[in-house]
């Protein structure tokens, strides 16, 4: 190698470590909620009630390489649930899963999303959010009725203000997540509603990491084509059925 070419290859090898260098720094320099979405690294997740839903996901998720906090109004049965699913698995409050989380999961009573919002304002602030709660007017009284003449996609957002919602896991039973996670063939289709492009994308890849195939169906304003109470609603098809069930397009 002549000097000159000597030369040339260091400069190009100085600038090309400079480059990884300064694309680490930014990375590092992101917020979390959009780290989660750039970083093809593993995830911590914050589950946020985790009863049937939120258990079901979480393990799946651990089993998938992600870490997740379960939290819910018992501190024991997370306790118990984490230790139950092994390494990657832990426990704690509300509160401390939604400040462990780049990405949150909410599945709890719709009821409780106004006081959550509250509490954990700026835990949950700028974060993405998986909200799989349902409002259910047997359950959660007459909000629950205003909730779903507006449509959860914008009810969720004014009750987890702040927030970068994904509308997810709100349509099947926990038992079909579970029972069909990874199955063979054409698997369980997941409907997603969501505004931010990032948030959707993160959301995508934890559907398909949890097992199963996620099915895109728009902003958050058509969330209510999957709400509770909805002909979709409670009715596990695969992702090819579910598109054809809500007039998307293959």
């Amino acid at each position: 190698m002549s000097g000159n070419d000597a030369i040339k290859h260091s400069r190009r090898r100085f600038i090309g470590i400079a480059g990884t260098a300064a694309a680490g720094l930014v990375l590092g320099s992101l917020p979390w909620a959009l780290r989660a979405a750039e970083a093809p690294g593993n995830l911590r997740i914050g589950v946020i009630g985790s009863g049937r839903v939120g258990g079901t996901l979480g393990a799946l998720w651990v089993k998938a390489g992600h870490e997740v906090m379960f939290s819910s109004l018992d501190i024991e049965h997370d306790r118990k649930l984490a230790a139950s699913i092994g390494a990657g698995a832990r426990a704690g409050t509300p509160k401390e899963a939604a400040a462990f989380g780049e990405v949150l999961f909410f599945a709890v009573p719709y009821a409780a999303l106004p006081g959550l919002g509250r509490d954990l304002a700026a835990e949950i602030k700028g974060k993405i959010v998986l909200d799989a709660s349902n409002p259910i007017p047997g359950r959660d009284g007459e909000m629950a009725k205003e909730a779903l003449a507006k449509g959860t996609g914008v009810t969720s957002p004014q009750l987890l203000p702040g927030t970068r919602i994904v509308r997810a896991y709100n349509e099947v039973g926990y038992n079909r997540m579970r029972d069909d996670a990874h199955r063979a063939g054409e698997r369980l289709g997941i409907p997603l509603a969501g505004d931010d492009a990032q948030a959707v994308n993160t959301a995508v890849r934890l559907v398909r990491d949890a097992g199963h195939e996620p099915v895109v169906v728009g902003g958050l304003a058509r969330a209510r084509e999957f709400d509770y109470g909805t002909p979709v609603f409670g009715r596990p098809m695969t992702a090819a059925e579910l598109r054809a069930a809500l007039g998307l397009k293959p």
